[in-house]
């Protein structure tokens, strides 16, 4: 049997990354092939900047929470000089996990065999270990990770000699930067769901404004045309892209009344009051952002058909003190809900379709420009990483 991935393979996916009006789709495969999720660990999840959470979900010393990325189970915790550090949550000597869930901790103690470790990682203490022979414990502390803060939300990189973030999304902070992102408020998201696709049917879902008057169709929707979206160009080297979509009438937002009802953000200019931005970082974070409320999406591989959904929002500084803002946000919680809810059952047939004999590698509308970023995005680091591991010699993936 011929090997599933190939210099071929690779050199086919040329036809995703041509012009929008040229462009193919990447291949059904990489979406439903355990193998290929695999390789996807070494050439996205084990270099790029993966976002975790937000910076006010650990306000004080000792504040911790724990995720996962592509089965790297993580604990973000502030150090008390202010800094915040994301290390590894598993024990260095039998694995435990030394943390669950979030709270408040002068240290982490694992509960297995009580091994406990210090804010910064470091192992404070080993029980009935004298007797181990050139047992060190500075030898034995939680590795550290990679951290970058951008706009308020946490990155982390496994590779330590990751380039920065920050320089490649000047384009999307410049675009973003009147809604102040890094000081909006919000709450610890509670919705964190596990869902039954592949993480790039949930990020090409989250880019896709060719379907929102299709899909969405309606009076909930139809104020944000499709037709006026608009993609502006962007360096080669640009580590997130973005679209903006017109509206049909000032500070539209997704509510019965289809206007804010939430303040403003109040660096906002008329052009910004009139359109709708919708931004991604890949692998991991993805913004929908209206007048008077940002929703955000933290995508977690979890498996080649599964993805985790850290679901949630920010609103202007000051916006919570009102005595209504909770009538008002469940107004707006309630139509997203009905949105996703439609997403949803959609990415799943897609999972579906995905794995079908007749998949196929189909055409873009203009609308899916952002399709065609996110391809240039992948097929760039999936080339960088096949050539690496042929020149290390290693085997393709068989059948």
């Amino acid at each position: 049997m011929k090997p599933k991935f190939d210099d071929a393979f690779f050199a086919g996916m040329d036809t995703s990354i041509l012009d929008v009006n040229e462009a193919r789709m990447l291949p059904p495969t990489i979406y439903t092939d355990r193998d290929f999720f695999e390789f996807e660990k070494d050439a996205i999840f084990s270099h790029e900047w993966l976002c975790v959470g937000r910076t006010q979900w650990i306000p004080n010393t000792g504040d911790y929470f724990t995720t996962s990325h592509a089965d790297e189970p993580m604990v973000v915790v502030r150090q008390e000089d202010g800094s915040i550090k994301v290390l590894s949550s598993v024990c260095q000597h039998r694995a435990m996990l030394v943390a669950e869930g979030r709270g408040n901790a002068r240290r982490f103690l694992c509960p297995y065999h009580h091994w406990s470790y210090g804010l910064n990682g470091s192992l404070l203490g080993a029980p009935a270990m004298e007797k181990a022979c050139d047992f060190h414990k500075e030898e034995f502390g939680l590795p550290e990770f990679k951290v970058e803060l951008w706009l308020g939300f946490i990155f982390v990189n496994f590779d330590p000699n990751a380039a920065p973030l920050a320089p490649r999304l000047k384009d999307v902070t410049e675009a973003i930067k009147n809604y102040d992102i890094e000081n909006a408020e919000g709450e610890i998201p509670t919705d964190k769901t596990r869902f039954p696709w592949n993480w790039k049917v949930m990020f090409e879902n989250n880019n896709d404004g060719y379907h929102a008057n299709r899909l969405h169709g309606g009076p909930l929707h139809d104020h944000v045309p499709s037709r006026l979206a608009t993609f502006p160009a962007l360096p080669e080297d640009t580590a997130g892209y973005y679209r903006y979509n017109g509206t049909l009438h000032k500070d539209a937002s997704f509510n019965a009344t289809l206007k804010a009802l939430l303040p403003v953000f109040p660096k906002l200019t008329d052009e910004d009051r009139n359109r709708m931005v919708f931004a991604n970082i890949p692998p991991t974070l993805s913004l929908i952002i209206r007048s008077d409320m940002i929703a955000y999406i933290i995508l977690r591989a979890d498996g080649v058909d599964h993805v985790m959904a850290d679901r949630g929002w920010l609103v202007a500084p000051g916006a919570m003190q009102d005595k209504l803002f909770r009538e008002k946000l469940e107004a707006n919680l309630q139509v997203s809900a009905s949105i996703g809810s439609q997403d949803q059952h959609v990415d799943t047939l897609v999972q579906v379709g995905l794995r079908s004999r007749h998949a196929t590698r189909g055409r873009y509308s203009w609308q899916e420009q952002s399709q065609r970023e996110f391809n240039n995005w992948l097929v760039k680091r999936y080339r960088a990483e096949w050539k690496k591991q042929k020149g290390a010699g290693s085997p393709p993936p068989q059948l």
